[in-house]
């Protein structure tokens, strides 16, 4: 592999972690929340993609619009969740949670397959993301560079967000000690019902990202996005907002360069993915970024 070669692969691993880190950010702030892995995450990415793809194609919605249009309904499609599936099972066992979480997730998927059809669907972006660039002779296209821009500039907002303001704040505290939290005043079932919002939006902007890079869209698309992104969770430290975006990077980071270092194993790109993963949870558990403090606090 030559240098710009190398350089060029690179930011496609950027890319491509941009877009799990995007998704990996809502696993994280529910779990630090909630303790409570949301299975159903990824397939709001999946309805984020198909309101995008039908607002433009059957409403001749313009693409802008339309994208911005989806990531509110990702967001309140995220609280609807939390209040019909979640909220009336706060004081029941958390095993009842999960398994609620992956009925939701299952009801999407089939709600959509049910509507929609098994048959992937192709997605047509605007050109502006597919232009050509090239900078000192590596070739790229404008979306490979546009989403690590967006994702860095929805972390810092986000970290702004967590640390400077009151309902952030309140976010954090909750990570820690939520029963403290309700008996100092705080509504928890606001703060929830915000950060399952904020994480359903910013699973929409990662699927729609993702599937402009990749512009085939079906029901089953989130599954196993959803499951490297939960992975990028974790290995960047599941409750780290920091350390999912972080885990994001280095999963998309190893996936391609697994792919151009041994070309001729491009069938198991996923398989490198995770057995990254394996090494890194057998030596810091907890993850890059994890904290002790977390996995050890209760309800």
């Amino acid at each position: 592999m030559d240098i710009l070669t190398f350089f060029q692969q690179c930011i496609n691993g950027l890319s491509l972690g941009s877009m799990y880190a995007l998704i990996a950010i809502g696993y994280t702030m529910v779990y630090g929340c909630l303790r409570l892995i949301n299975f159903a995450h990824a397939d709001i990415m999946m309805v984020g993609a198909f309101l995008v793809f039908f607002a433009v194609s059957a409403f001749e919605i313009p693409f802008y619009v339309s994208a911005i249009l989806a990531v509110i309904l990702c967001g309140i499609l995220g609280i609807l969740i939390d209040k019909i599936a979640y909220a009336p099972l706060r004081s029941a066992p958390r095993i009842s949670m999960l398994i609620t979480a992956i009925g939701v997730s299952f009801f999407l998927e089939n709600v959509f397959n049910v509507f929609f059809g098994s048959t992937p669907r192709f997605f047509s972006a605007p050109e502006f993301f597919m232009r050509p660039l090239t900078f000192f002779d590596v070739n790229l296209t404008a979306i490979t560079i546009i989403v690590p821009i967006v994702t860095l500039l929805l972390l810092i907002f986000l970290l702004r967000f967590l640390y400077y303001t009151k309902q952030g704040m309140a976010i954090r505290a909750s990570a820690f000690d939520i029963n403290t939290v309700r008996l100092m005043g705080i509504n928890v079932n606001t703060i929830i019902a915000l950060v399952f919002a904020i994480g359903s939006m910013l699973a929409g902007i990662g699927g729609i990202f993702y599937t402009i890079s990749y512009p085939t869209i079906e029901p089953l698309m989130g599954v196993l996005i959803g499951l490297k992104a939960f992975a990028a969770a974790v290995l960047g430290g599941i409750g780290s907002v920091g350390g999912a975006v972080l885990g994001g990077f280095i999963l998309g980071f190893t996936e391609v360069m697994a792919v151009a270092l041994f070309p001729e194993l491009g069938g198991y790109k996923d398989a490198f993915a995770f057995l990254f993963l394996i090494l890194v949870l057998l030596f810091r558990p907890i993850g890059i970024m994890g904290d002790w403090r977390l996995e050890k606090s209760r309800f």
